[in-house]
């Protein structure tokens, strides 16, 4: 692999890089992922000296979510 192609290749990760970052600070603002690791289902014990938490039901939420869009751009790509 050559510089050029190595270079082009750290252009690119650095523009995803702030893409990646521009969305999830656009993200942050908006209510429905504010609300995930809150949702009724997600396991929170708080005890003296100890805390766990396994957001059971968000996970299952943005993996469902991730599942259905990739499933789609997958199904446009195959036209």
């Amino acid at each position: 692999m050559d510089l050029s192609a190595v270079g082009r290749l750290v252009v690119a990760l650095g523009l995803g890089l702030v893409v990646l970052g521009a969305l999830l600070t656009v993200a942050g603002r908006l209510p429905l992922l504010r609300e995930l690791g809150h949702l009724p289902g997600d396991i929170r014990i708080e005890r003296e000296g100890f805390s766990c938490f396994f957001p059971l039901v968000s996970m299952l939420l943005v993996s469902l979510l991730l599942s259905l869009a990739l499933n789609i751009i997958l199904r446009l790509l195959n036209r």
